[in-house]
Order: structure tokens, then C-alpha cells, then sequence
């Protein structure tokens, strides 16, 4: 049997999406094939499969395959991709975490996942990122410069609500740093 084109392996769905959208884009990593669609907010993430063996019967080209799961270290390189974009669409980022439970994962992947939700304003998962600065203080000084950086009122207020709930158990000197960055 021929070898297959990579986007041949895409439904039709993806493959319009990916050639109609100027920031769609097709990356290979970790034995996974990403086609993340920024401009509309889809992407799906799948494994890359021998065409010879993958099976004939596909899922509705409506619905995209579910994501796989990835180890922590590929999570994370993911979503610093997807630091790197510009803009991200919110349905985007609320498939996201939902295809990987990233609420769910180690600090690290949890973290770059603040980070995704602070650079693009993604209110319905500020949440998210209260329960981080909560637990995980020792890695959230750096989230609270960015909310703080960012001039938004409502990301102000998440820093300066997370600090007065946990400024108490914070070591002093971290209390410290970051009552000048809020004050």
C-alpha cells in the first residue's frame, strides 16, 4: 500500500480547518501529530498511526479523536507552545483542559496552565488559578507579578484576595516579594 501524505490522515474537518486557517499549523512531537486551529478555537491532538494498520472506521468528522494522554514533561512543552501564541480562543482553552485535565496534573503542568489563563483572560478559569496561588505558593510568586503585570482589574483582585487568604503561610521573605508587587 502507498504511503500516505500526513494531512491525508486528517478528517476532512481538520484538514479544512488547517488549510483555511493562517494560524493553523501541524507539528509532530512526542509520537503525536498536533493540529491546533488558533483562528477558530478547535484543535485535537492524536496519535501518529501506521496508516497500513490503522483501522478503516473513522469517528464522525464533527467530533475530533480524544486527546491522548501525555506525561507531565509533554503537557508542559505543550502548553509552552501554546504560551508562545499570540492569542488563544477560550473554547480553545476549555477543550484543552478538559481533553487533559490540567486542573488534575503536577504543579508544573498546572502552573504553565495559569499561565495560558492569565495571558488570555480566561475569566472562567481564574478559579484555577486562586486554588494554584493557594496551594502551591512556593511557585506562584511568579504568577502573581503576571497578574499584576497584566492591568486588569479583575486579575489585580484574584492576586490581592489569594495573598490575603495565604500571606499568613507564606515564609516571610516570599510574603514579602510579593506584598511589594501588589502594593
Amino acid at each position: 500500500m502507498p504511503s500516505r501524505r500526513p494531512d491525508e490522515a486528517l478528517g476532512p474537518a481538520q484538514r479544512e480547518a488547517l488549510q483555511t486557517t493562517e494560524g493553523g499549523r501541524m507539528k509532530s512531537c512526542f509520537g503525536l501529530r498536533l493540529v491546533v486551529n488558533f483562528g477558530l478555537g478547535g484543535g485535537w491532538a492524536g496519535p501518529e498511526r501506521n496508516q497500513d494498520t490503522a483501522p478503516s472506521v473513522r469517528a464522525p468528522a464533527a467530533r475530533p479523536p480524544p486527546a491522548p494522554s501525555l506525561l507531565p514533561d509533554q503537557l508542559v512543552l505543550l502548553l509552552e507552545h501554546l504560551l508562545e501564541q499570540k492569542t488563544l480562543n477560550p473554547r480553545t482553552l476549555q477543550s484543552l483542559e478538559r481533553a487533559y485535565r490540567l486542573t488534575q496534573q503536577d504543579a508544573e503542568v498546572r502552573h504553565r496552565w495559569c499561565e495560558l489563563i492569565i495571558k488570555h483572560k480566561y475569566t472562567k478559569a481564574y478559579k484555577d488559578v486562586e486554588r494554584f496561588l493557594q496551594e502551591d505558593q512556593a511557585m506562584g510568586i511568579y504568577l502573581y507579578g503576571e497578574l499584576m503585570v497584566s492591568e486588569d482589574s479583575r486579575q489585580q483582585q484574584v492576586a490581592r484576595r489569594c495573598f490575603e487568604l495565604t500571606k499568613e503561610q507564606m515564609d516571610r521573605s516570599s510574603a514579602q516579594v510579593v506584598a511589594e508587587m501588589l502594593f
